[in-house]
Order: C-alpha cells, then sequence, then structure tokens
C-alpha cells in the first residue's frame, strides 16, 4: 500500500506480537492509552511497547510517531512516566489547561502536545454567548494558542467507539487552519465509514480504535482494511 496524505493514528494498541504484525503498514501514529479504560497500559508495559514500535516501519517506511493519551494526570505523575517512557507526543483528553500544557512543554521542550475537543458536549451559557460553532472553537483554540501540535475532535466522553455529528467537522477545521493546526477526527471511525468521512471532509488526520477490534482486541485485518481504505479515498 502507498501512503496517505490523510494522517492515519492507530490508538489502544496493548501488545508487542500486534504492535509486531503492523510492520509495513502506511500508518502514521500508534497510540497507547494510559487514562483509566480498557485498553489502559501501566508505565511499566511502556517500555517494551515503544521499543517494538520502534523496531517496526510505517509511513515512508518510518516508525510510527507513539502517541499517549492521557485524561487529568497530575503533572508530577506525568513527569515520571515521560521520563521512563519517551513518547512522542501526549493526547490530552480531559480538563488540562493551558498552563498544564505550558508546565509540560517547559519540562519537555520537544514533546507534541493534542488537545482533544468533545464535540456535541453541552457547553451552556459558554457556547450560546458565541455566535457559530467555528467562533467558538476558536476561542477554544485561542487559550492554547502557541502549545499545541495538533487538534483531535471526538464523541463526548471518548473512547465509546460512537460517532459525533460530522456537520460539525469544517467549523473545527477552519478554526484549526487560523492556528496552522491539524485537524484530527475520532469517534465510531471503521472501515465502513471512514471513506465517507475521508472524501466528504479531508480532516487532517484520522484516529481509530474500537473499530480495528474484534472481540475488545485489536485485529490485524481490520487494521490493514481501515488503512487501505483511508489511502483508497
Amino acid at each position: 500500500m502507498t501512503d496517505s496524505p490523510t494522517r492515519i493514528k492507530i490508538c489502544g494498541l496493548r501488545d508487542v506480537p500486534t504492535i509486531e504484525s503492523m510492520d509495513g503498514l502506511p500508518f502514521h501514529e500508534m497510540g497507547f492509552v494510559f487514562a483509566p479504560s480498557k485498553r489502559q497500559v501501566s508505565i511499566g508495559e511502556a517500555p517494551a511497547l515503544l521499543a517494538a514500535a520502534g523496531r517496526i516501519g510505517a509511513a515512508e517506511g518510518k516508525p510510527p510517531v507513539t502517541v499517549g493519551v492521557f485524561v487529568n494526570m497530575p503533572l508530577a505523575e506525568m513527569h515520571e512516566l515521560l521520563a521512563a517512557a519517551p513518547l512522542q507526543v501526549v493526547q490530552l483528553h480531559g480538563s488540562e489547561s493551558p498552563d498544564y500544557c505550558r508546565a509540560l512543554k517547559n519540562k519537555h521542550p520537544d514533546i507534541g502536545i493534542w488537545r482533544v475537543f468533545s464535540v456535541g458536549k453541552s457547553d451552556g451559557q459558554v457556547r450560546e454567548q458565541h455566535a457559530s460553532l467555528r467562533e467558538y472553537a476558536v476561542s477554544q483554540l485561542e487559550e492554547y494558542r502557541g502549545l499545541l501540535n495538533a487538534v483531535l475532535i471526538d464523541a463526548p466522553g471518548g473512547g465509546t467507539g460512537q460517532p459525533f455529528d460530522w456537520q460539525a467537522i469544517d467549523a473545527y477545521k477552519q478554526a484549526a487552519a487560523r492556528f496552522d493546526l491539524p485537524l484530527y477526527v475520532a469517534g465510531g471511525l471503521r472501515e465502513e465509514n471512514v471513506g465517507e468521512l475521508v472524501r466528504g471532509y479531508s480532516p487532517g488526520g484520522v484516529d481509530v480504535s474500537s473499530g480495528v477490534e474484534s472481540d475488545g482486541r485489536k485485529d490485524i485485518t481490520k487494521i490493514r482494511a481501515f488503512v487501505r481504505k483511508v489511502i483508497e479515498s
């Protein structure tokens, strides 16, 4: 398979054999969940998983970018984890503030930070103060100006395998472009619908987890089919 202009992140990896089976697939990022989840990996497990990721070839024949998924991990614990497991990107799904991101960058200047925003979540009066969803998205990103490397939008809660209303994508895509940030889309993606997403909205990247699983475990056949569908789209 050839490389895709749309970046592909496969998230929720938990074991070395599955990682090794992905060698040669032209995807871009590999995600490891450190937040409480059925896909959670421990700090102790992380070094072996990252080492395995570093031994395989992904897009352009290079190892995939390693992404850690977190929800409100205290900074002291985050510093400890990054010392033991040198991830390239942290993906923040909680209420992590700009000050949190700034402290993270100060301590780990080479780390990439992706901020996740829920689409469809009720934000009460805060959202009502803005004339459009795009304006609201811009206001969210303005707080993090200069701190982020990518934006990801997902259904509320994340990791549920449920899609959100894709009509919101363009507003967030325009807002992200204003800050020169790529927009990744997650939430209920699978082989059967990712082609429609890529053709219709041209996101900077797609992020899949449960959509490439069978019986709660990563399925290499589904991973290959998902990557192929993105490339064909």
